[in-house]
């Protein structure tokens, strides 16, 4: 029995709504179910908004935050993993450079991770809750392994099949939210979401792979989109995992919401 859904895709594909959709649906059918969008805080299986910092680098900061640190972080080997949203606006200053995505070398990166995975693994397992996740299967690895560290894409697949390892035991789906209108979507999305589009932009065009294509801009940025979801389609189609691609499915979500429906049932 599937005890873990991802809904996966580009930004802009619609993987929040359909997460809940799928949530609700589940819920309807008698389940309990556990539902964590994005950036939705205190992630079972994620480090969404984390830091990492070993006791070394604790010790170099200001006393109150080593304290509130030791107070509300969970220990970790030599380190503490930080929970940024438990500390201000300012405090949150001093610690984004421990972040662990976006800052945090691979090496130290990597097990944690997986660490986390195994954790949540473990104890789901044993849950009578099903649980729906919003793109941490996918997205968060890639982002991280193609776009920040562009790493070889055998590399990258190998590390997703890791995760797959660790969570086969909750025998997962994958839902994809495939898009032919890369550029359309972003920038009818970005209309709506003032102050988005710039960041990302910086993001993907300044980052390992952006680099290595010579990214520039939006079109730049959606060239990292296209290649991603390229390459994450060719990853669903390599390997074990059950997973259902979805078309298009902002062109028609009456009939894409059927589609998932039946893949449920």
């Amino acid at each position: 029995m599937t005890k873990l859904y991802i809904v996966e895709g580009l930004p802009c594909s619609g993987k929040s709504t359909t997460a809940k959709y799928i949530a609700d649906f589940l819920e309807k059918s008698g389940k309990k179910v556990c539902f964590f969008d994005e950036g939705s805080g205190q992630h079972p299986a994620d480090y969404e908004y984390h830091a990492y910092i070993t006791q070394e680098q604790l010790n170099r900061l200001d006393k109150i935050i080593q304290e509130k640190i030791k107070q509300y972080s969970a220990k970790n080997g030599n380190g503490y993993i930080v929970a940024l949203s438990e500390f201000t606006e300012t405090e949150q200053q001093q610690l984004l450079s421990y972040k662990i995505y976006d800052f945090l070398p691979w090496e130290t990166e990597e097990p944690l991770m997986l660490e986390h995975w195994k954790d949540f693994a473990q104890r789901a397992v044993q849950e009578e809750c099903v649980y729906v996740f919003n793109c941490v299967f996918l997205q968060n690895p890639m982002c991280e392994t193609m776009m920040r560290f562009n790493f070889p894409k055998d590399w990258i697949y190998e590390y997703i099949d890791r995760i797959n390892d660790v969570i086969s035991p909750l025998e997962p789906m994958i839902v994809y939210l495939q898009n032919d209108d890369v550029a359309e979507r972003i920038t009818e999305t970005a209309k709506e979401r003032a102050g988005w589009l710039e960041p990302v932009i910086d993001y993907h065009v300044n980052g390992g792979y952006g680099r290595s294509i010579s990214a520039h801009g939006i079109d730049g940025y959606i060239s990292c989109l296209e290649e991603r979801q390229k390459r994450e389609q060719e990853y669903l189609e390599r390997s074990d995992v059950n997973s259902i691609i979805i078309e298009n499915a902002h062109r028609d979500w009456e009939k894409a919401y059927e589609k998932i429906t039946d893949s449920l049932v």
